[in-house]
């Protein structure tokens, strides 16, 4: 009882101090609305600015040059954010916590540290410094995912409240933004920031396993400083993604199925599907922030306290995201505190469950681009909210599908394929943003509603997630009354 006692508290410790590294540092790199209002003021990129002529003949600064190159640093950061994101799950299932660990926290640390000496004249600093700290942050999360597995039936719900941390740790440049329009130098808030890591480490050397927190728990597994497995089990030993190993022969009548390959997961619908839906949303999210300072500034009519108003009010929603994250993960468990369903497997339980979290997470994103489409001020403010919830859906969902849909020995490959694949495609993000200011003429309504469209492709994957687990129970329900048929004749 005391063994139990002490362990709770240690796998309490572990899931907090992993909630702090999520929503203070991991997902930073999203609240780039807010410090692109600090880099202008600044007059980082300043010299892509150009004067130019108006329609009466007054002279006028066109800033256009400079929001591109506003747009390319976020643009490149996401992008590289997601692509290399299977590069961290190859380390990750390959070398274990420790070394991506150490290899997430020097790429997060070191860009921090730029962005802290950056300066005017040193503008082109910020492609790398971004950059380094959006990989890094992502090597974060996916880390601190695996703290799940100590969790059980909650286990997607604890998935969906990092992913939600993640998603409000953009809130912390608005923090950032607020300090430095108090007096505080940028570079004194990047250098605070970059002393998290000690943090960090420390929650590396004390709290993780060299290797991975397995799933499902072996008995008596300890967790913490001593991260281990039982030394005294009968059982086989396994590597920390199997699963357990029974001791004794498996029946003549019930073959053991062999586990799906890597190329065998990559290349089946499931994940097809799950990559279209992450796409179009994705990209819906990236555009819509990467534009968000532009697009105030053309509905404001130039207004600076308009468009810091609306920054700040965007920033507070973006910190509510660990608030909707659980929701998505209760829907996501929900099944767990049911009685089974007769004739399902838990998988299936899990699939069937994730029906309604796919879909009610490609919904909200189609409410949030119509909202952003229409080009009206005040409706920002809701456009905002919608935004939040349906990123946070977004991610939580996702990964937790990876979890339950896929072998758990291939989840940090999946997961970093997913992102990096999906990472291509959000580099049209600034195709559409070039398209908007040299052809539009800044107006990207006709953009916005091609996104819309594209959208409503993202309902397929909830879809096929329905009629796969309503196919398998149709079919286990035939072979059941053959079966009974059978016996009774």
């Amino acid at each position: 009882m005391l063994l139990c006692s002490k362990q709770l508290k240690v796998q309490v410790l572990i899931f907090v101090t992993g909630l702090v590294e999520c929503l203070f540092f991991a997902g930073i790199v999203f609240g780039w609305a807010s410090l692109v209002f600090i880099f202008k003021s600044q007059g980082f990129f300043g010299s892509f600015c150009v004067n130019t002529t108006n329609s009466n003949s007054s002279q006028i600064q066109d800033c256009r040059g400079q929001d591109e190159q506003f747009s390319l640093v976020f643009t490149i950061a996401s992008f590289l954010n997601n692509f290399l994101t299977f590069l961290n799950g190859v380390i990750f299932d390959r070398f274990g916590t420790l070394v991506a660990r150490l290899f997430g926290l020097a790429l997060h640390t070191g860009g921090l540290l730029m962005l802290a000496f950056a300066t005017p004249a040193m503008s082109m600093l910020l492609y790398p410094a971004f950059s380094f700290v959006a990989v890094g942050g992502m090597m974060l999360l996916l880390t601190n995912m695996q703290v799940a597995n100590l969790f059980g039936a909650h286990r997607s719900t604890i998935i969906t409240i990092y992913n939600g941390a993640f998603d409000s740790s953009s809130g912390v440049f608005l923090l950032v933004k607020l300090v430095f329009e108090s007096g505080i130098p940028l570079r004194a808030s990047f250098l605070f920031l970059a002393t998290g890591s000690i943090h960090h480490m420390l929650r590396t050397i004390f709290l993780f396993p060299k290797t991975s927190i397995p799933y499902p728990m072996p008995d008596h597994y300890e967790c913490g400083t001593s991260c281990r497995r039982p030394r005294n089990s009968n059982r086989a030993e396994q590597t920390d993604f199997q699963l357990p190993v029974d001791e004794g022969p498996p029946a003549e009548d019930s073959p053991v199925k062999p586990e799906k390959t890597f190329r065998e997961c990559v290349l089946s619908k499931f994940f097809f599907l799950v990559l279209l839906w992450l796409c179009v949303i994705q990209l819906r999210h990236y555009l819509f922030i990467g534009t968000l300072n532009p697009t105030l500034e053309r509905l404001a009519h130039g207004d600076t306290a308009v468009v810091s108003q609306y920054i700040n009010a965007f920033a507070f929603t973006q910190m509510c995201g660990l608030l909707v994250g659980p929701i998505n993960g209760c829907i996501l468990d929900r099944h767990k505190r049911k009685p089974d369903v007769a004739g399902m497997s838990k998988q299936e339980a899990d699939l069937n469950s994730a029906v309604l979290s796919f879909f009610l997470t490609s919904l909200l994103a189609l409410v949030f681009s119509i909202c952003a489409s229409i080009p009206t001020l005040s409706l920002q403010y809701f456009t905002f909210v919608m935004q939040v919830v349906s990123n946070s859906f977004l991610y939580g969902g996702m990964a937790a599908f990876i979890a339950v849909a896929f072998p758990p020995c291939h989840f940090g490959k999946l997961y970093g394929l997913l992102f990096a694949l999906s990472a291509v495609f959000s580099l049209l993000q600034y195709a559409c943003f070039a398209a908007v200011e040299e052809f539009l003429d800044g107006d990207p309504l006709y953009v916005n509603i091609a996104l819309t469209v594209l959208i409503l492709f993202s309902f397929g994957h909830p879809l096929n997630v329905f009629l796969h687990c309503r196919t398998l129970a149709s079919k286990r329900a035939k072979e059941n009354t053959i079966t009974n048929t059978v016996t009774v004749t």
